[in-house]
């Protein structure tokens, strides 16, 4: 399913399938406003209340789901806190003002498997190749920002890293924040030895992106 946005009567519904890591929030909250397995139209705007169909947009962790108010409401914006939430044998979900080749959303799940086939963005690889790598590192001394918001860019290395620029912070899969930084580079390979960070062994390893 491709990109593109469902009009409604108050508010228009978008899906990006490249981002959908299929979490089924959608679905499972409202399948009368997302209808599963539907064999053709599948996002129906008009079936709940605006106020609904934001909560639900907002709760999606990939941002596969957005929003367009016709109301006079206001769009998502951008959270206070840029943060990077590390999910136990899984993926890295940020949601902050993120700056990627040219667009700018608020919500992703990035791959950091080194399976996905849709790099950066993760696919659900993980769970078939049996990664494992946990959402609980241990804290890494930093001090507080100056600034916790604004755009954050991010920059996957050809055959490397993920390059993060901009106010940043790490979070545990329960919660607690474990490193702040202005810049950070954070493993994608799948295989540095001090997860999340990159500690280069994408290069010992000779790790391809293909590009991506």
């Amino acid at each position: 399913m491709a990109k593109g946005m469902v009009e409604g009567e108050k508010i228009d519904v978008g899906f990006s399938g490249r981002r959908c890591v299929h979490s089924r929030n959608c679905v499972l909250a409202n399948p009368h406003v997302f209808e599963p397995n539907a064999p053709g139209e599948w996002i129906h705007p008009d079936a709940a209340t605006v106020e609904q169909i934001v909560a639900i947009a907002e709760s999606c962790p990939s941002g596969a789901i957005t929003y367009r108010r016709r109301d006079g409401g206001p769009d998502e914006a951008p959270p206070v806190v840029n943060t990077v939430r590390i999910r136990e044998n899984g993926p890295l979900a940020v949601h902050a003002e993120i700056v990627f080749n040219g667009e700018t959303f608020h919500r992703a799940t990035l791959c950091r498997c080194g399976a996905s086939e849709n790099k950066p963005f993760c696919d659900g690889s993980h769970s078939k190749t049996g990664f494992a790598a946990t959402g609980e590192p241990a804290l890494k001394e930093s001090q507080p920002l100056a600034a916790r918001d604004g755009p954050l860019v991010v920059t996957p290395q050809a055959n490397g890293n993920l390059k993060l620029e901009g106010n940043v912070e790490i979070v545990t899969g329960t919660g607690p924040t474990i490193d702040r930084a202005a810049k950070v580079w954070l493993c994608r390979c799948g295989q540095s030895a001090n997860k999340p960070w990159c500690d280069n062994t994408h290069k010992s390893v000779s790790w391809s992106t293909e590009g991506r």
